[in-house]
């Protein structure tokens, strides 16, 4: 485990090759999983003040659901606010490109510049999870391994991509450039065999 200003980071995130592959796997985990997206408050605030700017890339099934509801929830079994999911278990801010591939219709409204708000910065990090303990204020960084993902870990070994350097863009959004150079050296000095 290392610790990076005060966050643990798994070993795995640093260690792991990863980068996803959505030809083979399509966006599934836009589709799969036990609960939508983790949402920080900020970005519910967000959904709501842009939901119908984002709704204009929307397939009709997740306009008509939005129209009665906000889009996120409270799942108790997890303890966590996230995006709504479709019976289906596919998000609600899920769109599909001409390919078939799953994409989130909130990156696709901030790409075509109509929103400040990339999308949810869980969906971003991932498969990076973010765990917290309010008592001692830790915040833990872990790998979170899911069969679907099988074609990125391929790719990221035949690329030689680690997981961090794939998600890197979304390391500095979450917590600045200083934040994940630390981490860079980190990882350097693990490779090295310093530490």
């Amino acid at each position: 485990m290392l610790i990076i200003n005060g966050t643990l980071v798994s070993e795995d995130v640093v260690e792991e090759m990863f980068a996803c592959d959505l030809h083979a796997c399509k966006g599934a985990c836009c589709v799969e999983g036990d609960y939508g997206a983790p949402l920080e408050k900020e970005e519910m605030e967000y959904l709501v003040q842009y939901k119908d700017k984002i709704m204009d890339n929307l397939p009709e099934n997740s306009k008509a659901y939005l129209r009665e509801h906000p889009g996120f929830e409270f799942y108790e079994a997890y303890n966590t606010w996230g995006t709504s999911c479709h019976e289906d278990g596919s998000c609600v801010f899920m769109t599909r490109n001409e390919a078939g591939i799953a994409m989130c219709g909130i990156e696709k409204t901030w790409r075509e510049e109509k929103i400040p708000f990339q999308k949810p910065i869980s969906c971003h990090l991932y498969p990076i999870r973010i765990s917290s303990n309010e008592i001692s204020g830790f915040e833990a960084w872990n790998y979170d391994r899911w069969e679907i993902c099988a074609a990125a870990c391929v790719r990221g070994k035949r690329e030689s991509i680690p997981l961090y350097q794939f998600v890197k863009d979304a390391i500095i959004r979450k917590k600045g450039l200083a934040f994940y150079e630390e981490l860079d050296a980190a990882a350097q000095a693990m490779k090295n065999g310093d530490i």
